[in-house]
């Protein structure tokens, strides 16, 4: 990898392109108060966002071009506003971060802080003169912390979810809450730890209060406070305010960002190996989710030269080796499962390996009618573009595994079924034909699954150059809108859809793999790798927790059904498996000392 640009420099640049070009990125609703806010950023910070209410408008924030890097030494500190109801703090704010970020007289705090602003939470509120209220029966001045299980898709207060979470993987070192002062003036005309201490009769669930001994996200607590500022405020008070704001917390780290920087220091054998605690347990049924991670696993230990690891997963299989449990597939999930099989045929000789072939065999002859015809697609597709991954690689490792071209010509013919079913004219993946919506892991089943097609398909098979060229060509679209902290979307294409984990892995693994075996340009995708890799391991935390996997989907209606699938924080299974999978697959392409370079 280059290092004459810092890859979240160009991520951010990127970012800020797209943005700026994606009117409804930038129109964040109908209303010329939303609008008005968005106008108002500081030119020196990029503009992102970090949620969407419940009337579909996007909450804007604007981060210093340094956000995702949690090792800056300058304090980072994060300023919100609008939860109290009050525009003036959002015009306060706004003014104040442009002060901050341009003005000269500020130039020396800007070398010892870096600055983020969330200006409006509680955007469809103000924008409607409702208060702290939000115009759906919710409070997002209250009710901290919120309940994991109601994240995203609470029906009175999503932006509480999102600011939490959001606040806590952007980990700052301190949170101001900007309000409105109670009258003419400002406690600006303090310097001290007062000028931003929080009222005592400030309720218990209020933000500030919460981040102090919460941990947001899993990540740690951090200190925060109330800044309260009028209409007008002089360049000499804001300066002696941020001096003395600087001063007290100048090289203090929050818990949050210390816990950010301790993950970061985990190279991917670490992290697999961190993982193969927690999942790749059990085989319960013959399904995509644990014989991903007990694929993982054994990966893990041909990387590791761990020969337990084999003996271990064998173990957990051997009542469908010994024929006392079937494996009939009876869905998509199903026919993936079997995949482990394929990856235990690798390993193994003689008899246990015809044995764990005819396993695999029992998932990819359904290819096949009674009379052994090639069908038209492989079954049980449901027209979801996860058939991409749950139909084509059996097909293609038991052509492998077999040499039987027939299992080549299924592949190939059900993953062109798929691409005129669900791919979209920009490159991206539907869901499904109900909506046109390209949800995260719908576009990971179609990177990996490609991927590991490809791995299987002999150089030679004439079908190969037209499948590599459309692999290549969905890298492309989903390299364009990798955000600015690395990761994938819950919706690809919605930048105020929430940052979701396995999609993040699952086009994190089709990059590392195109970029090994030669099918992608390495100058090109090593920065998207870094960058994913990073924010991949800030969303793994001790004992198998994660941050934000979207729970089992099936085809939605609408893109609003999408927005609203629950985000699993926390141990996960399926989480769990495709980060065991991505960070064996990038130990495998950046070596025994674990760095991208």
């Amino acid at each position: 990898m280059t290092r004459r640009q810092s890859p979240f420099l160009m991520a951010l640049g990127l970012a800020a392109c797209y943005l700026a070009l994606n009117a409804t990125a930038l129109t964040y609703g109908a209303s010329s108060w939303a609008n008005q806010v968005n106008q108002s950023r500081p030119h020196n910070l990029v503009l992102s966002s970090l949620g969407v209410t419940r009337k579909a408008t996007p909450i804007p924030c604007f981060v210093d071009p340094t956000a995702a890097i949690h090792t800056d030494p300058r304090l980072r500190l994060l300023l919100v506003s609008g939860l109290d109801g009050s525009r003036d703090s959002v015009h306060a704010t706004l003014e104040l971060a442009n002060w901050l970020t341009q003005s000269a007289a500020a130039a020396g705090l800007r070398s010892d802080c870096a600055i983020s602003v969330v200006p409006c939470v509680n955007i469809d509120g103000l924008a409607e003169n409702l208060g702290p209220r939000n115009g759906v029966g919710g409070d997002p001045s209250r009710g901290y912390p919120p309940s994991p299980k109601s994240a995203y898709h609470s029906p009175t207060d999503p932006e509480r979810s999102y600011l939490w979470r959001w606040i806590g993987m952007h980990a700052p070192d301190l949170v101001l809450e900007v309000r409105a002062a109670p009258q003419e003036g400002s406690s600006f005309e303090q310097t001290g730890s007062d000028a931003w201490a929080i009222p005592r009769d400030d309720p218990n669930d209020s933000l500030v209060r919460q981040l102090a001994t919460a941990s947001a996200a899993n990540t740690g607590t951090i200190p925060s406070g109330v800044l309260r500022t009028g209409k007008s405020v002089s360049p000499e008070q804001r300066l002696r305010l941020f001096a003395a704001v600087i001063a007290r917390y100048q090289g203090k780290v929050s818990a949050a960002r210390i816990e950010l920087q301790r993950r970061l220091k985990r190279g991917p054998l670490t992290v697999a190996k961190e993982l193969s605690g927690h999942y790749g347990h059990d085989l319960n049924n013959v399904v995509y989710i644990p014989a991903v991670a007990l694929i993982g696993r054994l990966r893990l230990g041909q990387l590791t030269d761990d020969s337990a690891q084999l003996s271990r997963v064998e173990k957990i299989v051997g009542p469908y080796f010994r024929g006392e449990t079937a494996t009939a597939p009876k869905s998509g999930s199903g026919l993936s499962g079997h995949l482990v099989f394929c990856e235990l045929a690798d390993r193994t000789r003689g008899a246990s390996r015809q044995r764990y072939v005819e396993l695999a065999r029992n998932a990819a002859d359904l290819a096949f009618d009674g009379q052994g015809h090639l069908r038209p697609e492989m079954p049980y597709h449901v027209e979801m573009s996860d058939a991409v991954f749950m139909g084509g690689p059996i097909l293609a490792r038991v052509g492998q595994l077999t040499g039987d071209a027939r299992y080549y010509a299924a592949c190939i013919q059900h993953l062109k079924f798929m691409k005129r079913l669900d791919l979209r004219e920009d490159g991206l993946y539907r869901h499904s034909p109900l909506d046109t919506a390209a949800w995260g892991r719908g576009n990971g089943f179609p990177a990996i699954g490609v991927a590991m097609c490809l791995t299987a398909l002999p150089a030679s098979h004439p079908d190969r150059k037209q499948l590599l060229t459309a692999f290549r060509d969905h890298l492309t679209a989903l390299a364009g809108h990798q955000d600015y902290t690395g990761c994938w979307h819950q919706v690809i294409d919605r930048p105020e859809s929430y940052r979701e984990f396995t999609s993040t892995c699952m086009i994190t693994f089709a990059m590392i793999r195109g970029v090994r075996s030669g099918w992608l340009d390495a100058d090109r995708y090593a920065p998207h790798i870094k960058r994913a890799w990073y924010a991949i391991r800030t969303r793994i935390g001790p004992a198998g927790h994660l941050v934000d996997v979207c729970t089992g989907t099936g085809k939605q209606p609408n893109l609003r059904a999408y927005y609203d699938r629950p985000a699993i924080l926390g141990r996960d299974n399926r989480g769990g498996a495709m980060a065991l999978l991505v960070a064996t697959e990038l130990a495998a392409y950046v070596g025994p000392n674990g760095q991208i370079e």
